[in-house]
């Protein structure tokens, strides 16, 4: 088993259905070269869900003629920004290398007793373009892997597209990462999304989407940016009506100071009627979550 890397920070970006061409379009990129890859993922858990209840994934991965064996925990951030836990590494395949698994943190204590029930449980499968970026002046240069993922979340009879961007720092300041996504959104129609792969396909699965309470702006921002994801997985009409309830009582909470204001009242009237972003959503989004997510870090 290889050295892990243990912390994973990235920022996911929802990709409206113009969304990955104009990405790949991008300015930015174009003279940048992508790497074109088919990824076919399998993700596995207990008939009980006992991974998704403690918010851990377990994904193989088959790429390029290799297996790769991954553990992620919980991620923990908002506005798209998620840092958490990961272990990746390659195996023989085709089944789980259980054994490793046993030696992982997330494995000991409660999870010790599960390993032998671990089954398949939902798929994903996609084409993935990728650039390694280096971003940021001479001396502060940050290395970024961008990703455009298009493909589909397949659990059961249920099935959902994947459209999505993330941006994940291999090297340097996560500032890089709120830069990038912002210069991105100048051209490009996304926005924020707090919900992993395995995550959708879990909920896709119990066809239930939980929407958290909240209390503070960032919260209000995380419920908003949820309701949009559930309701682009589920095409419940009520999830879109719960993100433009959640936007407008953001747009209006005493906490906000004047800046941040602006970039919430923005928010409900650039969505069209089926949940979509327009660009003006995605930079108003990413400023507000970025001076959310800043506000949160100095306390």
């Amino acid at each position: 088993m290889e050295t892990p890397t243990p912390i994973e920070v990235e920022l996911k970006l929802a990709l409206a259905p113009t969304g990955p061409e104009a990405l790949a379009k991008h300015s930015h990129l174009a003279s940048q070269p992508a790497l074109q890859q088919l990824l076919t993922n399998t993700y596995f858990d207990t008939p009980q869900g006992d991974l998704a209840k403690a918010r851990i994934a377990l994904r193989l991965r088959q790429v390029d003629g290799q297996v790769l064996q991954t553990v992620k925990t919980a991620g923990q951030g908002g506005g798209g920004l998620s840092q958490r836990q990961e272990w990746e590494w390659q195996i023989a395949g085709p089944g789980l290398d259980l054994a490793a698994l046993a030696e992982l943190p997330p494995f000991q204590g409660e999870l010790s007793g599960v390993l032998d029930a671990l089954a398949p449980q939902l798929s994903t499968d996609f084409t993935r373009r990728s650039w390694q970026l280096k971003e940021g002046a001479q001396g502060q240069v940050s290395h970024i892997e961008l990703v455009v993922d298009e493909g589909e979340i397949i659990s059961g009879d249920y099935r959902t597209p994947i459209r999505e961007a993330e941006l994940e720092l291999k090297g340097g300041d996560p500032e890089a990462l709120w830069a990038l996504a912002l210069t991105l959104a100048e051209q490009v129609a996304l926005r924020p999304s707090d919900s992993s792969k395995a995550a959708r396909g879990n909920a896709l699965s119990e066809q239930r989407w939980p929407l958290p309470q909240a209390h503070s702006p960032a919260e209000w921002l995380h419920r908003a940016t949820l309701a949009l994801d559930a309701y682009h997985d589920s095409q419940q009409a009520s999830f879109l009506s719960d993100a433009q309830q959640a936007l407008t009582t953001l747009a209006d909470h005493p906490e906000l100071d004047a800046a941040e204001r602006g970039y919430a009242q923005a928010l409900p009237s650039a969505l069209d009627a089926h949940g979509q972003p327009n660009t003006a959503y995605g930079k108003a989004a990413l400023a507000l979550a970025h001076r959310l997510a800043h506000q949160t870090a100095l306390r």
